[in-house]
């Protein structure tokens, strides 16, 4: 059975950017997720990831806090419609409903619900392979500025086009079929 964004890639959604070493998206870091997501329309984002064995709590089962730090994430990048605004997490909610399987690809879907001058509110739901929703969540983010993020980015000695925006696609560009 497959979840209903299995067929989301870049060909059909906007990628949105990886970056080199955030724990979610960083692309070269060793211990990260390696997460990938696509903005489906002005309030909706998908996230892919294939948890490995280092992402477990209990055998064969993803830690909780890793499932957390993947909502967290997608919720947070739905507001990226925008392409100007980015957030820091105020407030997360998680109830999970299933356990989800190291070595089977999740999907996330994170959905704008609110959208004030300051704060902004996302939803959303983690499917299983087969998909079933085993979490369901809820987040609050403070925006802060496209702007705000590269200069403080280059005010630590960090180039932002290598740190920030790297937009990869290593399941498109592994098969060539373009996801």
């Amino acid at each position: 059975m497959s979840t209903p964004y299995d067929h989301i890639n870049q060909q059909n959604a906007s990628k949105q950017f990886n970056s080199r070493m955030c724990f979610v998206c960083g692309i070269e870091n060793p211990a990260g997720l390696h997460a990938h997501f696509y903005q489906i329309n002005d309030t909706t984002c998908v996230g892919r990831f294939l948890p490995a064995e280092h992402h477990q709590g209990y055998p064969g089962r993803v830690h909780g806090g890793i499932v957390a730090s993947m909502m967290d994430e997608t919720m947070g990048r739905a507001v990226w419609g925008d392409a100007k605004t980015w957030g820091v997490t105020v407030e997360l909610t998680l109830r999970y409903k299933a356990p989800v399987s190291v070595g089977e690809m999740v999907t996330v879907v994170g959905r704008l619900i609110r959208d004030t001058r300051r704060i902004f509110e996302a939803e959303g739901e983690l499917m299983t392979a087969d998909g079933k929703v085993a979490v369901v969540a809820h987040g609050k983010y403070l925006k802060i500025p496209l702007e705000q993020i590269l200069q403080e980015t280059a005010d630590v000695g960090l180039d932002p086009n290598l740190d920030l925006f790297i937009v990869p696609d290593p399941i498109a560009d592994s098969d060539g079929s373009g996801g």
